[in-house]
C-alpha cells in the first residue's frame, strides 16, 4: 500500500518554535498536510541556532521540521502580521507557541484568525497555561520535569535529582497537540465554527507521572529514587554481568521462577523472602545482591541468549551508537533516508506509526525557501512580495 491522503486536504500554519509545536505540525505534515512554517527573517526559528550541526544545520531543527514549507516574515511589522493573517485565512489549522499574551499583543491570537476564518482550528502551546498563576511563567522541558516531580524520582538512591535525557515533556506535548487537532478536525463535522485548543507542557508532564500520581492519591506516598529499578516489581533493574550491564524486568511470580531456573538458582524460587512479589519488594536489595553475584560469572551475550530462550524479559544496556547499530533497530526501519536535497545523505527518524500511511521524508526547508511561493498563493503580486521580503525585483530587459 502506498502513501494515503490522511491529511492531504489540510493546510496548516505553523507559528511555533522549539520542539512541541514543530513536532505537532510535523506529525500533520507526515500525514500529508501542507504545513507552512513562518519564521523570523535572518535567524529563523530558535532551534536553527542550536548545536550540534549536520552540514552546518542544527540537528534539533532538522529533527522536527521536515515536510514543511518555510516563509520568512517579520511578524512584528504591520505588513508581516497582515501577511500571516492572510495565509491563515487559507489554513485549516493554526499552531502557535507564544508565551501567553504575546499573540494577542501581536494581533495573531485565536480571535484574530477566527475573525477571518470561521472554521479554523487554533492550537496554542505554552508551558504552564493561561491562568493567573501560570500565565507569566516561562517554561522549558527541564523546568516542567522539575515541577511535575520527574526529576525528584529519577536517579540513583544516593544521588540527587536527575533530568530524563530525552525531551519527554516537549515531545509528548507535541503528540497531544497533534491528537487534539485531529480530534477537532473530526469534530467539525458536527460542531461547525472556529475551535480553540490548548496544549500545555505542565499537563503533559503531570500525565507522564500518571500511575505514580494515582499511587500517591491512593496511598499518600510515592517511591524515592531507585536508579534503574521499579517501585512495583522486583527483580526489575540493571545488573552487571562479567563484561557489561543488562536489564532484567520480571513482573510476575512465574517469570521470576523462570529467571531462577535460567540462573541455576532454583533455591531462590522457593526462598520465603522472595516467594511472591510483595516479599521480593520487601527484600529487594538482598535479592539483587544474590542475583548480581550469579550474573557476574558470565558475559552479557551468554546470559541474554539464555534469558531470551526462556522467555525472560531482558535486554542490553545500549549507548546511542549501539542502539542504532543493533539489528533489531535495522529491522524496525525507524531511521530512513530523507529525499535528496540540500543536505547530502540526510537521514530522519520516521514517525512510529504505519509507514505506508505517511508522506515521503522531504528535507526540512531552508529559511524562507518558500516565501515567494506561498505569498503568491494567497494573492500577493510580485511587487508586494518584493516589498515584504526586502528583495529588489530584477528589472526586465530586452535586446
Amino acid at each position: 500500500m502506498g502513501f494515503s491522503t490522511t491529511c492531504a486536504d489540510l493546510r496548516v500554519l505553523d507559528l511555533s518554535e522549539n520542539i512541541a509545536g514543530p513536532l505537532a505540525a510535523m506529525v500533520l505534515a507526515d500525514l500529508g498536510a501542507d504545513v507552512i512554517k513562518v519564521e523570523r527573517p535572518g535567524t529563523g526559528e530558535a532551534t536553527r541556532g542550536l548545536p550540534p550541526r549536520w552540514a552546518g544545520e542544527s540537528t534539533v531543527f532538522l529533527g522536527f521540521n521536515r515536510n514543511k514549507r518555510s516563509v520568512a516574515l517579520d511578524i512584528a511589522s504591520p505588513e508581516g502580521r497582515a501577511a500571516v493573517l492572510r495565509i491563515g485565512r487559507e489554513c485549516d489549522v493554526v499552531l502557535e507557541s507564544f508565551r501567553p499574551g504575546v499573540a494577542q499583543r501581536l494581533g495573531l491570537d485565536f480571535a484574530a484568525f477566527a475573525a477571518q476564518n470561521d472554521s479554523v482550528v487554533h492550537c496554542a502551546i505554552n508551558a504552564f497555561g493561561t491562568g493567573p498563576i501560570g500565565h507569566d511563567r516561562a517554561g522549558y522541558d527541564a523546568l516542567v520535569q522539575a515541577f511535575a516531580g520527574i526529576l525528584e524520582m529519577t536517579g540513583e538512591p544516593d544521588g540527587g535529582p536527575c533530568r530524563a535525557a530525552p525531551s519527554i515533556v516537549d515531545t509528548t506535548t507535541g503528540m497531544w497537540a497533534a491528537l487534539s487537532i485531529l480530534a477537532a478536525l473530526r469534530r467539525k463535522e458536527s460542531e461547525p465554527g472556529p475551535q480553540r485548543l490548548e496544549a500545555t507542557l505542565l499537563d503533559s508532564g503531570l500525565f507522564l507521572m500518571c500511575h505514580q500520581i494515582m499511587g500517591y492519591l491512593g496511598t499518600g506516598s510515592f517511591p524515592g529514587r531507585l536508579g534503574s529499578a521499579a517501585p512495583s516489581a522486583a527483580p526489575y533493574q540493571v545488573f552487571q554481568t562479567a563484561d557489561r550491564p543488562i536489564m532484567i524486568a520480571t513482573s510476575t511470580d512465574r517469570i521470576y521462577r523462570r529467571l531462577c531456573e535460567v540462573l541455576d538458582l532454583s533455591d531462590l524460587a522457593v526462598d520465603p523472602r522472595f516467594v511472591d512479589l510483595a516479599d521480593r519488594l520487601a527484600h529487594r536489595e538482598e535479592l539483587a545482591g544474590l542475583l548480581g553475584a550469579r550474573l557476574r560469572e558470565r558475559g552479557a551475550d551468554e546470559w541474554l541468549d539464555r534469558l531470551w530462550a526462556a522467555g525472560v524479559p531482558a535486554g542490553p544496556v545500549h549507548d546511542l551508537g549501539a542502539a542504532l547499530a543493533d539489528p533489531l533497530t535495522t529491522e524496525r526501519a525507524m531511521v530512513a533516508a530523507a529525499e535528496p536535497g540540500r543536505i547530502p545523505g540526510l537521514q530522519q527518524l520516521r514517525l512510529p506509526i504505519d509507514t505506508d500511511r505517511t508522506a515521503p521524508l522531504r528535507q526540512p526547508p531552508a529559511l524562507g525557501e518558500h516565501t515567494a511561493e506561498v505569498l503568491a498563493e494567497v494573492g500577493y503580486g510580485p511587487e508586494e512580495i518584493g516589498a515584504l521580503t526586502g528583495e529588489r525585483l530584477a528589472e526586465a530587459t530586452s535586446g
